[in-house]
């Protein structure tokens, strides 16, 4: 996968993606990645890439101009059309299911803005994605990019050591994951259930399943309005809603 990041502080990202698994990922050759800083485009006499909005208000506006020939620039020789991610405030929630769509792509730009915001045009004629990783905003689109990457990375084959790990991640199966424990099994008095250490793999499976669905129904109970429940979900559940009743 190519991965291209339009931003204007490239310094922000550079030292976290050649870190941890996004490092590993890059020497196994499963991602590269290129800082673009769209300054490097604007054909401005005084180096600006933004400018004062149309119609009044505060803040500056990013300007169309250093944004579409920089990313002309690095479409030049592509025969596809890569995705275009725009990391803005207004855009789709950002979920793992996304990322699981991303990850099938070969080919990513992700535009970093600053300032009030981006000139409209770029919004229309541009981009193909426009992404939001929470309902706040920053000071600008770097944290959201390299959220957006590490989550992306990290689905692609062979990057984590364990291939069973992403598919088993919270929200990869629509509900939160399991707990889990390690060693020791008796730490300070707090014991670890007794099932994991059984060796009893049905029994097992059975409690982490349950153990899901109670976390999930706890915690994120608007994740099991669009989930497909078993008959054996129901019954979990609705002894968690007659427990919380009593």
């Amino acid at each position: 996968m190519q991965i291209d990041i339009l931003t204007l502080f490239p310094e922000m990202i550079e030292s976290v993606f050649n870190t941890s698994i996004l490092k590993k990922a890059q020497e196994k050759d499963k991602f590269h990645f290129n800082l673009v800083n769209f300054r490097d485009f604007t054909e401005n006499k005084h180096n600006k890439v933004d400018d004062y909005p149309y119609g009044g208000g505060a803040g500056m506006v990013l300007s169309p101009q250093p944004i579409f020939d920089a990313v002309d620039a690095i479409t030049a020789d592509k025969e596809s059309k890569p995705r275009i991610v725009l990391m803005c405030p207004q855009g789709e929630r950002y979920t793992q299911k996304k990322a699981e769509e991303l990850a099938e792509e070969d080919h990513l730009v992700i535009i970093c803005g600053h300032y009030e915001g981006y000139d409209e045009r770029i919004r229309e004629h541009l981009v193909t994605d426009e992404i939001s990783i929470g309902d706040f905003v920053l000071t600008g689109g770097e944290l959201g990019a390299m959220v957006v990457v590490d989550s992306v990375v990290r689905l692609l084959p062979e990057v984590l050591g364990n291939q069973e790990s992403a598919p088993q991640d919270s929200f990869s199966t629509g509900l939160l994951e399991h707990p889990h424990y390690t060693r020791p099994a008796d730490f300070r008095g707090m014991k670890v259930p007794e099932v994991l250490t059984s060796g009893d793999h049905a029994k097992i499976e059975s409690w982490r399943r349950e153990q899901s669905l109670k976390r999930t129904y706890e915690r994120r109970k608007d994740l099991l309005d669009d989930y497909s429940l078993s008959e054996e979900d129901n019954k979990i559940l609705q002894k968690l809603v007659d427990k919380q009743s009593e």
